[in-house]
């Protein structure tokens, strides 16, 4: 039983360490979004991959993170990871985007150049217009 408890407690710390992370990404996220605003850096229409590779669109317009495009803050605030699962009825209908919890550091675990901190990730989509 004991380890039982002990591995119940593990993952409830470990959820636990999530959910701060989140919220100290949402933070970023936020200021993020205002300061684009401020800028008047237009957001656009964003548009989702399947994992079959074609493209569709989808509910949401913000501003894309990655060259890649499979990542996007959306004018909401939401994080979103636009490599979806879908058929041929999302190609035609397009997909509604959910929000994920934002992670403090993008791509984590990916290879090199396609990870990186979130604030770095924001702070080039500023700079960039």
């Amino acid at each position: 039983m004991a380890r039982a408890d002990d591995a119940a407690r593990r993952a409830e710390l470990a959820a636990g360490a999530r959910r701060a992370e989140a919220a100290r990404a949402q933070q970023l996220i936020d200021e993020f979004v205002e300061a684009v605003r401020r800028a008047g850096i237009a957001a656009e229409p964003l548009r989702a991959r399947l994992l079959s590779g074609h493209q569709v669109k989808t509910d949401r317009s913000g501003w894309y993170l990655r060259r890649d495009h499979s990542i996007a803050i959306g004018t909401d605030g939401g994080y979103y990871q636009l490599v979806v699962p879908g058929g041929l009825t999302e190609r035609f209908r397009g997909v509604r985007l959910q929000p994920s919890p934002p992670p403090l550091v993008i791509g984590r675990g990916g290879k090199d150049g396609e990870t990186g901190d979130l604030k770095f990730f924001l702070d080039k989509r500023i700079a960039a217009g």
